[in-house]
């Protein structure tokens, strides 16, 4: 017999979940089945759902999203501002678990 061929994961995913958000505070999330990803600014929520369950093959129960509108700061006396982003905190089931320092 033949192994069975990996599902070829769509491109589409890597453009919704843009890359993992690394603090202090996303770093204790972990430890109760939670991961931060920065994700795209349209992306919805069962959208972002779908990604992480194809890019990491696990199951996920619950996405929250968090937007961050962008502070106007000044450089050189000119104001300008910094870009939002959104990102997404993503719990998993019991037993599953992400890895982000070893990339996809």
């Amino acid at each position: 017999m033949a192994k069975a061929a990996k599902k070829a994961v769509e491109n589409r995913h890597y453009d919704v979940v843009l890359a993992p958000h690394i603090t202090e505070k996303s770093t204790m999330a972990s430890e109760h089945n939670a991961v931060v990803f920065k994700v795209s600014g349209d992306a919805t929520k069962p959208q972002i759902k779908e990604a992480v369950e194809a890019l990491f093959d696990v199951t996920v129960t619950k996405v929250n999203t968090i937007v961050s509108k962008g502070k106007v700061k000044r450089w050189r006396g000119k104001p300008y501002k910094r870009t939002d982003e959104k990102k997404a905190i993503v719990t998993l089931k019991d037993g599953d678990m992400i890895d982000i320092t070893s990339g996809i």
